[in-house]
């Protein structure tokens, strides 16, 4: 389904086969249980430790792989092709542990990224807050500093890995009246005293992945756990973010490929009217514009894969990555749906779940709206 790819070295290659087995052997056998539990499994995150698979690209010093963010692409494309939902590996490692890294203390680095990358420590970040959304400058929630510590209140809403984590990045006002300027970066162990999860939220997709809400009452944290300087929370996060919006979009580009395979093996099979529904021209031809789309998605991204590869990635080639990647994939998923007529509504099919799962893409990492607006600044 490819063209031919040259952006990935021999290692990569040989890390993709290791994260075909583990996915093939550990996950999906659970997906199932996942679902009922609406979270993934611990012994699942340690395993993925064990084999290397959790921040592979951080230094080996660190606990993790020493490798690039190639290898991090491997595995989000690994993942989208095996159909595996709900297991918050890549934002664990491709999205928080780069905070602590590029910003933290050489103290928060050895304390924190070893049992990250082990699996023992589970790693979240929360940002979003009822009524906010994509704007993070309208934040409220407050980290007041009293001596060696801060004071953290507020709310937060759609925390992946909510339930599960151990570890908080909390987007929080250290100086409400100056605006982006005055948002900090502070890490909160949630066994603190005054910390509190609310209620796992039910959402139309992803079933497994145990998205919830967070409150913050009083939450004493040592300064020692802010990450990076005061103040400097906003410019962080603008830094960080074309890397997480680029990974959406390296797994909507293999989301893409999986869900044309799977309706093109479904159409050469399934008869209607004495042929099969491959056999109409309206199946052809649709099909072969999604086939169109795919190559493009996919030459775009590798063209931008490298250049990431090269920390030459820009804000803007990641809202354009992400808006064509994400919205390609939601137009082509409805039409595969359709293809596949009744069944096309049924869990049980790849189909539907790749529909349910995919359509947050457009919403999560900043919507395509906001996408369009970062795009159009450039104009």
């Amino acid at each position: 389904m490819n063209p031919n790819r040259t952006v990935f070295r021999e290692d990569h290659e040989m890390y993709r086969e290791t994260v075909r087995r583990f996915l093939e052997k550990e996950c999906l056998p659970r997906q199932e249980a996942w679902d009922e539990a609406g979270q993934v499994d611990r012994e699942t995150w340690l395993k993925a430790g064990r084999e290397g698979l959790l921040c592979a690209s951080l230094p080996e010093e660190y606990g993790g792989g020493g490798g690039d963010f190639g290898h991090a692409a491997v595995f989000n494309e690994e993942y989208a092709r095996a159909g595996v939902s709900g297991a918050n590996f890549g934002m664990h490692s491709d999205i928080i542990a780069p905070y602590i890294h590029r910003i933290g203390s050489e103290e928060q680095k050895r304390k924190w990224l070893p049992k990250a990358a082990s699996g023992e420590l589970i790693l979240a970040i929360a940002m979003t807050e009822p009524g906010t959304g994509s704007d993070l400058k309208a934040i409220r929630a407050t980290a007041v500093r009293e001596g060696d510590e801060y004071v953290i209140n507020g709310s937060k809403t759609f925390i992946s890995n909510g339930l599960i984590s151990d570890l908080v990045i909390v987007v929080c006002k250290t100086d409400p009246a100056a605006g982006s300027k005055g948002i900090s970066l502070i890490a909160v162990e949630a066994d603190r005293a005054g910390f509190r999860r609310g209620r796992k939220l039910k959402k139309v997709g992803q079933y497994a992945q145990d998205t919830a809400e967070m409150f913050f009452d009083n939450v004493r944290v040592p300064v020692a756990n802010r990450l990076g300087e005061e103040g400097k929370g906003f410019a962080y996060l603008m830094g960080e973010l074309p890397q997480e919006r680029f990974s959406i979009a390296v797994s909507a580009a293999a989301r893409l490929e999986r869900a044309l395979q799977t309706t093109l093996d479904y159409v050469k099979d399934r008869r209607v009217f004495g042929q099969t529904v491959w056999d109409f021209q309206n199946t052809k031809f649709k099909l072969a514009d999604i086939k169109a789309q795919a190559v493009a998605v996919r030459t775009m991204i590798d063209y931008y894969l490298a250049e990431h590869m090269r920390r030459r990635l820009t804000l803007e080639e990641a809202a354009i990555a992400k808006l064509f990647a994400t919205e390609t994939l939601g137009k082509a998923l409805d039409e595969m749906v359709q293809l596949h007529g009744g069944y096309g509504y049924m869990l049980e099919y790849p189909i539907a779940r790749d529909f349910v799962d995919m359509r947050v893409t457009r919403i999560y990492g900043g919507t395509s709206e906001v996408m369009r607006e970062l795009i159009a600044r450039k104009l």
